[in-house]
């Protein structure tokens, strides 16, 4: 399995827990509710409040309102957190947001958020972990966008979102996800993609169903990077 998104998964999986196990949460948390298809960053107050996801999925993006043409730049789903930059810099981005399931969220007071980052050593090492994977996730983008044609781009991202258990690989957070979303997130269109999907399916390294996309052999889709 790619070491990176396996990391990724587990750095998710650790937050998760931390978060849960935390006394400021207790103290000082609000639970929300998302329902699907909201933006919540018209809703949310990203300046004074940090938010962990516990369950659902949410998608960030960009669009170009001449092209109509959207790049996702995050997707994120349990274990995630938001927003990154502004408790750094206290700068608000002018993202575009909406939720693809219902969504639950946990928001505590940014100043408690820093708290946690310097008093907590635990929660300081996922955070840091976190960051870092946000990072080079930004990274990998770039460079899919600028060096890979969308054939690539499309092995590299099921790559990247198939975790390995027992011997099964299983297709994680984008399985389900419209085709105009995996589109989006590699940054191309619907029609394209699919010629993808289809040479990927002949080739017996996924299958494909109305609303579930299954890797059927991964060490096939492993043999076809950067050919």
């Amino acid at each position: 399995m790619n070491n990176l998104i396996l990391k990724q998964f587990n750095a998710q999986d650790l937050v998760f827990k931390e978060v849960n196990n935390l006394p400021q949460i207790s103290k000082n948390q609000k639970k929300i509710y998302l329902k699907k298809g909201e933006d919540p960053l018209n809703g949310l107050d990203t300046a004074n409040f940090f938010y962990f996801i516990m369950n659902g999925k949410i998608k960030i993006y960009q669009i170009d309102f001449v092209s109509s043409k959207e790049q996702i730049l995050y997707l994120l789903s349990r274990g995630d957190m938001f927003d990154v930059v502004c408790l750094l810099d206290g700068s608000e981005r002018e993202y575009i947001s909406e939720v693809l399931e219902n969504t639950e969220l946990i928001s505590l007071p940014l100043d408690d958020v820093k708290k946690m980052i310097l008093e907590d050593n635990s929660f300081r090492h996922f955070f840091y972990q976190y960051l870092a994977q946000q990072l080079k996730s930004m990274e990998n983008l770039a460079v899919n966008l600028s060096f890979y044609d969308v054939y690539q781009r499309v092995i590299h991202l099921f790559t990247n979102f198939t975790y390995m258990k027992d011997g099964k690989a299983t297709l994680r957070v984008i399985d389900n996800l419209k085709h105009e979303d995996i589109a989006s997130m590699i940054g191309t269109v619907r029609k394209v993609l699919n010629r993808s999907l289809q040479k990927l399916k002949q080739d017996g390294v996924v299958e494909l169903s109305r609303k579930k996309i299954h890797i059927k052999n991964f060490q096939k889709l492993l043999d076809k990077l950067n050919i």
